[in-house]
């Protein structure tokens, strides 16, 4: 770290610790070549994450949306929030450790189904109903069939 003092290249880290809201490390350090004392602040880059729609627009990931969607397929299902959470936050991190700047809206979607079909039948079916935009009750019926199939 440069010295913004003398900007001699040469500085040690006094002391380390969290800042006070947790979200960087504050550190304290000496330049070896005047003595004079600075803190520094470091903090996680975040990349954002880029969705490409079906329309081909580009928007930010939104976890808001993917909860929106999880929140409705499961709605009045007995599942407990805590489960609905933990799915969300799982999918959130299946996106994200792809480490890719963009991702299809849908593989967002089929991720959402997948991990909604190990969580809930019914909710994925309805969660599948919108997202795959059924047209009528034989596409319907073929989607259930599908999953009786794999029982």
């Amino acid at each position: 770290m440069k010295c913004p003092f003398c900007g001699k290249e040469n500085t040690r880290v006094i002391d380390s610790r969290p800042a006070e809201d947790n979200s960087a490390i504050r550190r304290r350090r000496q330049c070896d070549k005047c003595g004079k004392r600075f803190t520094t602040y470091e903090k996680v880059e975040v990349i954002p994450l880029i969705v490409i729609k079906k329309d081909r627009n580009r928007e930010p990931f939104d976890r808001d949306k993917v909860a929106a969607g999880v929140y409705g397929a499961c709605h009045k299902r007995p599942i407990p929030a805590e489960k609905i959470n933990k799915l969300i936050d799982d999918i959130e991190t299946i996106v994200f450790n792809r480490e890719e700047k963009e991702i299809e809206s849908s593989e967002i979607g089929n991720i959402v189904m997948d991990k909604l079909n190990e969580l809930d039948q019914v909710a994925y079916v309805r969660f599948a109903s919108v997202y795959r935009e059924f047209k009528d009750v034989n596409t319907f019926i073929d989607e259930l069939k599908k999953i009786l199939d794999k029982k």
